[in-house]
């Protein structure tokens, strides 16, 4: 008997099978096309399910030749906030409308003219109103596409989208919903004020069931015998990526913080209970019952290093970067604020922008380098503080994500924050907790517990051993940031003069 995860990704759709010791078999990919203009980012949401039928069809085939078993649930795991729009035929009627899309800013503007944000944090858990969440998009459709908005009968996001193909069942799930900005996570209702204001009713939404739940059982027409899917094949609504990425590295508790550091660098930590307070984190509904989980998120993490080296040291790969650095001890580069596209939490400050302090004439392009990782790491130390004043206690950090396969960057994040980080063996952590739900439903494990305890091995412990030595970074990075808040206010102002002119 095996189990199949799809992880419903950004950049690439992932489909994996395994068996019910949770051994990987075979594991598929493919890259996800947009169309792109300005503001605007959308894709066939039809292509992308054929996609994943083609993917689903090809793994179970590999895991049938592999384990002769037949698959028992396919779970789902992914994004949260692109937006489906179907008729009244339950067909599309306008392009999927992809998270990244930021054409709805005015409407956000709109939004919180209505809904202080008080309202909505203690509402919906999330402390901005961003042109990301799908709310923001169906005013936009009401302002801007009254035609579309007229015949939309179905709005679902992508995961329900591809739950309703598989198994004809329009249902989405609790930690997906947090992202929505029309979700009460206390009451784990649909927040009828907001949907009202936009023009969009509660029958045009799809049904809420908790995470981990079964939505019903694969439909005739996609059971292929032969690749061992039938119509017996449940399909399980799974959780949000970040949360089966969290089970895969074995965060299951308290006390534990993933940091997922990739591209974005998202931060998270489970808790037994719904928690508002001054630090304004985000809160979202986590994957097991009662549970919620604080989810801070850099869009400047990973980018920055990527944005530095991609412009600066085209030639130079990463881990030569890591070399470089490695090879020339003592070097104390500037400190830098990695906020490059603004915003990030703990500060959520639109007009922020990244700044290299104290530059000297010695300093070099490898020193700037090593100073975007100390930068990132103090962003993650500044969110961890946050988390540690709202009582949340931390006892090692789970790391993931390109970012991990840096021993230097991850030494230099141990040291910054005092903590121990672990990076665990496997790299596919959403697939892997994803398959972890299946099994656990399925009764393969007693718990989750049992699941992590067997299954999850970790490959590098890193302790701090310079904290002392970075305390005065820090002290810095958090010092400037602070002095700059007029001077960020006045920028925000230049940069938009500029504009008009």
């Amino acid at each position: 008997m095996n189990i199949i995860s799809i992880d419903l990704g950004t950049t690439n759709i992932k489909v994996s099978v395994y068996d019910q010791k949770l051994h990987p078999i075979a594991t598929l990919s493919e890259t996800v096309q947009y169309d792109r203009d300005g503001d605007f980012v959308e894709f066939d949401c039809d292509r992308y399910f054929r996609s994943i039928e083609e993917m689903i069809r090809k793994a179970a085939g590999a895991g049938k030749d592999a384990n002769a078993g037949d698959v028992v649930q396919i779970v789902l795991t992914g994004q949260a906030e692109s937006l489906i729009l179907l008729g009244q035929d339950r067909q599309p009627v306008h392009p999927a409308i992809s998270w990244m899309d930021m054409r709805s800013g005015g409407e956000c503007a709109l939004l919180s003219g209505h809904f202080p944000a008080d309202l909505c944090y203690h509402t919906t858990g999330q402390p901005e109103l961003i042109p990301t969440w799908p709310i923001t998009k169906m005013l936009w459709m009401r302002e801007h596409r009254p035609d579309v908005f007229r015949n939309t009968s179905h709005y679902l996001l992508l995961k329900d989208y591809i739950i309703f193909r598989l198994c004809g069942r329009m249902a989405g799930d609790y930690s997906i919903y947090s992202f929505s900005h029309y979700f009460d996570i206390i009451r784990k209702c649909y927040w009828a004020d907001i949907l009202s204001f936009c023009g969009v009713s509660l029958s045009q939404l799809p049904e809420l069931l908790p995470p981990c739940s079964i939505a019903g059982t694969l439909l005739p027409e996609l059971a292929h015998g032969n690749a061992g899917l039938t119509p017996d094949t449940k399909i399980n609504v799974g959780t949000l990526d970040h949360f089966a990425g969290m089970i895969g590295t074995g965060n299951i508790q308290e006390g534990l913080v993933s940091e997922s550091a990739g591209t974005v660098l998202s931060i998270a930590a489970m808790v037994r209970g719904p928690l508002f307070d001054d630090s304004r984190l985000p809160l979202n509904c986590g994957p097991f019952p009662g549970t919620y989980v604080l989810l801070p998120v850099c869009e400047s993490g990973g980018f920055s290093l990527e944005w530095y080296r991609n412009t600066f040291l085209k030639d130079v790969s990463f881990s030569q970067i890591n070399q470089i650095i490695e090879s020339r001890p003592d070097r104390v580069p500037p400190v830098f604020l990695p906020y490059l596209t603004g915003v990030n939490s703990p500060d959520f400050n639109e007009n922020a922008s990244g700044v290299f302090f104290g530059l000297r004439a010695s300093h070099d392009q490898y020193d700037l380098a090593l100073a975007i990782m100390e930068g990132v790491a103090c962003l993650l130390k500044k969110n961890l503080d946050y988390m540690a004043k709202s009582g949340i206690p931390i006892s090692k950090i789970i790391s993931t994500g390109g970012g991990a396969k840096s021993s230097l960057w991850t030494q230099i994040k141990s040291d910054i924050t005092g903590q121990v980080i672990e990076v665990p063996e496997n790299e596919e952590a959403p697939c892997l907790g994803a398959a972890i739900i299946g099994a656990v439903s399925e009764g393969f494990f007693p718990s989750y517990e049992d699941a992590v305890r067997e299954c999850i091995s970790i490959k590098k412990r890193y302790e701090p051993s310079c904290h002392e030595k970075y305390k005065k970074t820090y002290e810095v990075f958090e010092n400037v940031y602070d002095a700059l808040a007029g001077a960020y206010r006045m920028d925000a102002v230049r940069r938009e003069s500029g504009k008009k002119h």
